[in-house]
């Protein structure tokens, strides 16, 4: 049974300034996500779900996913401010303008998908060692399973040159994830690396691995994460901006004695698409891989 590839891409992009999904980066018109779709073809999954929003469509079909269907087994789910609410819930939250988070993204998609799966971030790339590592975890598992896993990656190898980044630093014992701590305004200064928030500082070591929302899954998860989105509904429906996270779900799921989450990591060097000025510095990347040959020049054959 070959897993399917879920992809989170119904952000808004704020800091970005635009749709960065389908932001073209390679030599023949590829988006970003293409090289990562591209990977885990070759890495073993069967399939790719995508989860974006209605607006986007149009520009989507034409700018990534006809492509990528013409290539692989592909289908796209909607994630909107009304999705899974109730008609009473959707009114007490009128006033929020954007999705409610990860952990909702993850279930916009519950009913199509049907095997173990992946979870990634659509303006990431992790590199085909994620994939490859992934793909061998998830076919050796059963969809009634509850033993789950994450890719970390070293934090001197996740920061982007543009900004500060936010990421989850994973503790672990025994192999296993036991939380994630969510750091805030990561930085380089002077050759460091420092945590900057609520006026306190703090010097990291780069070395700690940290999750880039690239987890792994069985069905199973879905009743965790449902029952953490019920939750959540309850004690923030009325809130315009706060969001329901995949951290914050699995933790619990965790918490709970309901599933465990291996640690895999890989040492390949991430980069993204979080600011403007991150695109040239992603083309360059990318051009190298292609000159080195690690990528064809035109990544798909139609």
């Amino acid at each position: 049974m070959k897993p399917t590839l879920l992809v989170m891409a119904a952000g808004m992009g704020s800091r970005y300034g635009g749709v960065k999904q389908i932001d073209a980066v390679g030599m023949h018109g590829e988006t970003l996500l293409d090289y990562g779709i591209f990977d885990a073809k070759n890495a073993g999954f069967g399939k790719v779900v995508f989860i974006i929003r209605k607006d986007i469509e149009k520009d989507f079909r034409e700018r990534l996913f006809d492509r990528v269907a013409r290539n692989m087994d592909a289908e796209y789910v909607f994630q909107s401010r009304d999705s899974l609410l109730t008609e009473e819930e959707a009114l007490i939250s009128k006033d929020r303008t954007k999705p409610w988070g990860t952990i909702h993204a993850v279930l916009c998609a519950k009913d199509v998908v049907k095997t173990p799966f992946a979870v990634i971030n659509s303006d990431d790339y992790y590199g085909r060692s994620a994939y490859v590592t992934m793909s061998k975890y998830l076919s050796n598992l059963k969809n009634d399973d509850t033993t789950h896993a994450m890719v970390g990656f070293v934090l001197e190898n996740t920061m982007s040159p543009s900004g500060s980044v936010t990421r989850a630093i994973c503790n672990r014992k025994d192999g296993k994830l036991t939380d994630l701590v969510e750091t805030f305004k990561i930085f380089w200064r002077d050759g460091k690396v420092i945590s900057a928030f609520d006026d306190h500082e703090e010097i990291l070591t780069g070395k700690e691995l940290v999750s880039m929302n690239f987890f792994g899954f069985t069905p199973r998860a879905f009743d965790s994460f449902q029952a953490y989105w019920d939750e959540f509904k309850k004690n923030h429906i009325a809130e315009p901006k706060t969001e329901c996270l995949l951290p914050s779900g699995v933790a619990e799921m965790i918490e709970k004695g309901e599933g465990s989450v291996e640690v895999l990591s890989s040492d390949d060097k991430w980069f993204g698409m979080t600011y403007p000025e991150d695109k040239p510095m992603v083309m360059a990347s990318l051009r190298s891989k292609i000159e080195s040959g690690y990528y064809p020049e035109k990544l798909w054959e139609n």
